[in-house]
Order: C-alpha cells, then sequence, then structure tokens
C-alpha cells in the first residue's frame, strides 16, 4: 500500500473527471473452493479498489458522492468467533482513516443509499463486474439483472479510469519493476532446470513457489510447454524432449499487486538446430525493434504493423513467404504465423484493466479493432503516452489445424509457401516478450536484470 496521500490525490482527480451522481465500488470477497470454510483460492482484491483505496481486505464496499463530496467505505468489523479463528484485524473505521476516507458504514447501509439515489433519479455509476457473487450484489442493491449489468456500466467512469491508471506513477514503475525481478528469477530457474526427462508440470510448479514466497502471487498460470505453437497451452505431465523448443510464458504479481509479464523459448537440451535458430533470430529481432519504433505519440497498432512487415520480410528470405511484403501484411497473410497481437497494457493486471472492456483500455475514439484475423487479437492500438508500460511479445508459430485449413481452402496462396510450410507441421512456436515502459523520447525495458533472450546467450 502507497501512502495515504496518494489514495486521496487519486480519489480528487478521479472527481475532476466524473460529473455527477454517486460511483459504487465493490471489493472483492473470498472465494472458497468447494466449502465455506475452504479457502484455498488466495485472496485477490479488485484493482480498481486498490487503486483508489488501497484496502487489501475482502468485503469491503466504497462509494464517491460527487455532487456532496463525500466517501464512504461500507463493511462490517469482524466478531470474536472470526478473531479466534483468524486473529484481529484493523476495524472498517481505522482501515478508512488509513487511506483518507473520512466515513465508514455497515454494509446493511449501502441498500439505504442505493435506494435513496433510485428514489431521487441520481446517476449510479459502477465498473463492469467479472465476479458473480458481485453481479448478485449488484442485482440486489439497484435492481438490475445479470445479463444487463455489462451494459449499464458507466462508460463515464470507465473512461475516467482507464485515463488514470493508464499512465504510471513513478512508484508504479518501481513496483513492477520488483515483480520484474521476482520474474527473473522464476525464468532463470526454469531454464537451469529445463533438461530431457523432467516434465513441464514440475518447472511449472517449481517457478509457481518463486512467485508465492517472494510475491503475492503468479500474475497469471505459467505457460510452460514444448507446443509453443498453442497460445495458452497448460503445462502437461510430458516430459521434456531433446531436439524440442519449450516455451516459458510467466509472471509475477508483488506484494502490492503489481504485475510482470515474460516470455522466452529455449532448446531443451540447450542446442539449436539451425532451423530453429532461423526462426528464433526473426523473432528475435521483431522484438528488439520495438525498441526502435515505440515512443510517445506513436500508435501501438502502427508499432504492431511495423513488426508484421519485418517478420514477413525475413520469412520471404527463408522461403515460407513470397510476394510484395506490404500487400501481404494489408491481406493478413503474415497471420498464419503471427495470429495475435505484439502486447498490452500491463500494471495491476497483467492485462491491465481488460475487464473494462478492451475498446477503451486498449483503444479509444481514435482507433478501434481490426476484425481482420490475427490483427482482431491486438489488444493494445492506441497513441503511446509518456508512462505507458506495455509488453512486446512477437512470435512465430506453425499449428497445423491452422496451416490444414487455409490451404485447403486456397487463402494468401500467392504469399504463402505452403509446400515449404508443409514441412514445419512439427515446430512448434517461439515467443519473446519482455515489458516496456515509454519514456520521453522512447522507451525502454522494465527489470534491472533482462532474463537471457539472445541467441547466443541461451544456447549451452
Amino acid at each position: 500500500m502507497f501512502n495515504k496521500e496518494t489514495y486521496i490525490k487519486r480519489r480528487a482527480e478521479l472527481k475532476k473527471l466524473v460529473k455527477g451522481g454517486i460511483a459504487i465500488f465493490f471489493g472483492n470477497n473470498e472465494s472458497p473452493v468447494n466449502y465455506p470454510a475452504n479457502g484455498y483460492y488466495p485472496f485477490r482484491q479488485d484493482s480498481t479498489f486498490l487503486y483508489y483505496f488501497g484496502l487489501n481486505q475482502s468485503g469491503l464496499v466504497a462509494v464517491i458522492d460527487f455532487d456532496e463530496d463525500v466517501e464512504t467505505i461500507f463493511g462490517d468489523d469482524i466478531d470474536i468467533e472470526d478473531i479466534v479463528w483468524f486473529g484481529a484485524v484493523d476495524s472498517v473505521r481505522e482501515m478508512a482513516n488509513s487511506v483518507g476516507v473520512a466515513n465508514t458504514a455497515p454494509m446493511s447501509s449501502l441498500k439505504v443509499i442505493c435506494e435513496n439515489a433510485i428514489e431521487k433519479k441520481r446517476r449510479i455509476h459502477y465498473l463492469p463486474p467479472y465476479r458473480h457473487d458481485t453481479m448478485l450484489q449488484i442485482s440486489d442493491l439497484l435492481g438490475i439483472h445479470h445479463s444487463k449489468q455489462k451494459e449499464g456500466a458507466s462508460v463515464e467512469l470507465i473512461k475516467a479510469v482507464v485515463k488514470m491508471r493508464s499512465v504510471k506513477e513513478d512508484q508504479e514503475i518501481e513496483e513492477i519493476e520488483k515483480s520484474c525481478a521476482i520474474g527473473y528469477k522464476m525464468h532463470t530457474t526454469a531454464m537451469r532446470l529445463t533438461e530431457p526427462g523432467i516434465t513441464e508440470k514440475f518447472i511449472s510448479g517449481r517457478i509457481t513457489g518463486i512467485a508465492n514466497g517472494l510475491g503475492a502471487m503468479v500474475s497469471f498460470p505459467p505457460i510452460f510447454t514444448q507446443h509453443g505453437e498453442i497460445m495458452h497451452g497448460n503445462p502437461s505431465w510430458n516430459r521434456l524432449e531433446s531436439g524440442r523448443l519449450v516455451l516459458c510464458d510467466a509472471g509475477a504479481e508483488n506484494a502490492n499487486n503489481y504485475c510482470s509479464d515474460h516470455t522466452r523459448t529455449y532448446p531443451v537440451n540447450g542446442k539449436f538446430t539451425q532451423r530453429q535458430l532461423e526462426i528464433y533470430q526473426i523473432v528475435e529481432a521483431c522484438h528488439d525493434y520495438v525498441l526502435e519504433v515505440a515512443k510517445p505519440g506513436v500508435l501501438y497498432y502502427d508499432v504492431h504493423m511495423a513488426v508484421c512487415k519485418l517478420m514477413t520480410e525475413k520469412l520471404k528470405e527463408i522461403g515460407l513467404m513470397k510476394g510484395d511484403v506490404d500487400e501481404a501484411v494489408k491481406s493478413g497473410a503474415h497471420a498464419m504465423f503471427l495470429p495475435h497481437g505484439l502486447g498490452h497494457m500491463m500494471g495491476m493486471d497483467v492485462h491491465d484493466m481488460e475487464g473494462l472492456g478492451q475498446n477503451y483500455v486498449g483503444f479509444d475514439d481514435e482507433i478501434q479493432p481490426s476484425t481482420q484475423f490475427g490483427t482482431n487479437c491486438l489488444r493494445m492500438g492506441r497513441r503511446l503516452e509518456k508512462g505507458f508500460v506495455v509488453t512486446d511479445e512477437p512470435g512465430i508459430y506453425f499449428i497445423p489445424a491452422l496451416i490444414d485449413d487455409w490451404k485447403q481452402r486456397g487463402l494468401h496462396k500467392e504469399f504463402i509457401n505452403y509446400d515449404v510450410l508443409e514441412t514445419y507441421k512439427n515446430f512448434g512456436g517461439i515467443r519473446i516478450e519482455d515489458d516496456i515502459l515509454i519514456t520521453d523520447e522512447g522507451c525502454r525495458f522494465l527489470g534491472e536484470e533482462i532474463i537471457p533472450y539472445h541467441a547466443e546467450e541461451i544456447k549451452n
């Protein structure tokens, strides 16, 4: 948690951006696994609640009355029986004071506040819910059916939150770099452990333990797989095989709930084949090219497309693609090899604020998502600003089902050498990912120590 003044300042800025009504910020509740007392899932507070109120405690809801300039935290103090089992915690009033909120009330009072606002036809702002218990709360408090809650969320509040959370404060950058340091230990440990005969599951478990021991948790379930062509491949019980590549996509969430997200791909036996090295060096070049072109004022969509053109040029050089590069990329032929976007926002959420709606987070009134296959998976296209943190994660994948589908349909045959591509069906996939900060004139990698990724650094 940051100092009290941080949260007071953030709420004051929010009050300038939202004009009238009340805003309800739902904190998260505990999530038991298979019976109420089995609290196996670690508690994770809602990120926007943390951003404005800083309280990492379950069972809280906050309300800001923009017309009356009144802030209130609603919650119930725990009783003696809970204290016996879980220990004492600060009272709701003490927690509120710690973040500069003057007013508190029991949770039962929240219904009265909402009924009063509804009766007076006041604007009630809330953010799109993503947990079912929050949906039940909204239904009980506001009478909005769960199927209508997403469309009923306040666009004005969404845009205000996105505007503020997109530009990271210096202290937030420090927290992300702490998470990157944990991520460094996770990835370098995975590299050291990787050898033929070890299971994917074993290495995934070891790096998850590092995140849990040094921070709050992993920032997302780790991807550790020999099937790098599967975008979100879960670690399996399969044993690592000499001659294959393994892809490790993993990150940490530190004690203050800021995230890191990195991907590395390397040979199980430490030695690239010539074919693996050729593809790896293309991805490596695309990854590094982002450092040259990403800067304030540039659309990240344009950075993505510049990387796609560089990738297409280099795939032509090794015979996998052909024809005019600009036309190939314009037609979407490159998506055979890169069927996802270059990156996404990152911060307190590893896909920062994505739950608020990608059209507001990664896009805006200037640019909206593409409908073209592959490019439609670009999560971040808007114009870059100093203080943005985005991921840089190009990849090249050989997906047998996609190859068969496009070849059968005759798609992009003027740009793709299908006869050559057939010989890559058992290749897998390669991705290299780092987190970058947009600076005054350009960008830089986050993390004091950069996880090795140059081909010569990761070969035995």
